[in-house]
C-alpha cells in the first residue's frame, strides 16, 4: 500500500495530509486528536468533554437525537478512515470514543468529579474490554465494529457511574 492509493501503510501513523485530504478522516480521527502517537484514544475521549458542555446548551431530546446521529454518522465516517488506513479499527480512529463519552456524560452528573469518574470508567471499559465487548471487537468489522464496541463500554460505563451514585447515596 502507497500514500498515492489513497491508503497508507498499516505502520505508518495517519499525518495532518491524510487527515484534511477527506472529511471522513478529519472527523473519524477526532479533529486532529487520534494524530497523537500517545494515548489517541484517551485525547479523544477528552475531545468528547467540550462538546458535550457545547451540547449541554440544547434541550435535552437533542441530546439524544445528537448523539444517535453521531453515532450513526460514525459508522461510514470510521469505515472510510479504516479503508484508508488499511486497518479497520485504527488506533488513529477516535470518533468512536467521542460519540460514546458524548452518551456516558449524559447520564453523569453535572460535577466535575463525577465527570472525572465517568472519564476514567470509559477508558478502563473501552481499553480493557470485559465480556462481551472483546467477542463483538473480534467479530465485528468496519465502521458498525469500530463504533459498537465503544457504545458498549459506555453501557459498561454508565452502569458503574449508577452503582456508585448509589452507594454514595445509600452508605
Amino acid at each position: 500500500m502507497t500514500t498515492s492509493t489513497a491508503n497508507i501503510s498499516t505502520r505508518a501513523w495517519p499525518d495532518w495530509k491524510f487527515l484534511l485530504r477527506n472529511p471522513a478522516h478529519f472527523f473519524a480521527l477526532g479533529f486532529g486528536a487520534g494524530l497523537s502517537w500517545i494515548a489517541p484514544g484517551t485525547l479523544g475521549t477528552l475531545v468528547a468533554l467540550p462538546l458535550f458542555a457545547l451540547l449541554m446548551q440544547a434541550p435535552e431530546l437533542v441530546h439524544y437525537t445528537t448523539i444517535a446521529v453521531l453515532f450513526v454518522l460514525g459508522i461510514p465516517l470510521c469505515g472510510i478512515a479504516g479503508a484508508s488506513l488499511g486497518v479497520p479499527d485504527h488506533g488513529s480512529i477516535v470518533w468512536d470514543e467521542i460519540v460514546a463519552m458524548l452518551l456516558v456524560l449524559e447520564f453523569t452528573p453535572l460535577a466535575w468529579q463525577w465527570w472525572v469518574a465517568a472519564f476514567l470508567l470509559f477508558r478502563l471499559f473501552d481499553i480493557w474490554k470485559p465480556f462481551p465487548i472483546r467477542q463483538f471487537d473480534a467479530r465485528l468489522k468496519g465502521g458498525f465494529g469500530v463504533m459498537f464496541d465503544d457504545l458498549l463500554a459506555a453501557v459498561y460505563a454508565i452502569a458503574a457511574l449508577k452503582a456508585l451514585q448509589w452507594l454514595m447515596t445509600n452508605y
